[in-house]
């Protein structure tokens, strides 16, 4: 990637994010090295090359950018609330859509062992999962809203989000 390149896409970053009003770090309490468009700058960078933390962070370093290490990476992609990506997402998708959709998928947890189900005396094993509804535009094939729900629920629960 280009230096030149990276920085266009940092500075957009900042414009994004006070369009948004979002504060300039996520977290209350600690040393404040690293605002949250250099934790963002990474997650794209690192999403956009399909790199690992490690990765991504090593090769931001060489190019001389300021980022946190891996772990903290690892740790703040999250505490990034649901909400500031939905904004970021509003921002970016522009303002009239034609053809849109919604869809939902379903993400497994992880079930209780056999034998503490066994235990418990319960029949079958806990069938609960984790319902993802997103609002896509077809036309320009962009992410409009997202939605993570830990019940079920129909999409038309989720529509007043997305309109």
């Amino acid at each position: 990637m280009n230096k030149k390149r990276e920085v266009k896409l940092l500075n957009k970053i900042n414009r994004l994010l006070k369009q948004i009003g979002c504060p300039r770090f996520l977290h209350h309490y600690g040393p404040k090295k690293y605002q949250l468009k250099h934790h963002l700058f990474a997650f794209i960078v690192m999403e956009v090359c399909k790199f690992s933390f490690r990765r991504a962070v090593y090769f931001l370093e060489l190019l001389g950018f300021k980022v946190p290490s891996y772990s903290a990476l690892c740790k703040s992609r999250k505490r990034i609330p649901l909400m500031l990506w939905n904004s970021v997402l509003k921002l970016t998708a522009g303002i009239k859509h034609n053809n849109v959709a919604v869809d939902s998928t379903g993400i497994s947890r992880n079930n209780p062992s056999y034998h503490y189900i066994h235990r418990i005396d319960r029949q079958e094993p806990v069938k609960r999962y984790i319902k993802l509804s997103s609002f896509f535009d077809i036309d320009k094939k962009k992410f409009l809203a997202l939605r993570i729900r830990a019940k079920p629920r129909h999409d038309i629960k989720d529509e007043e989000l997305f309109a």
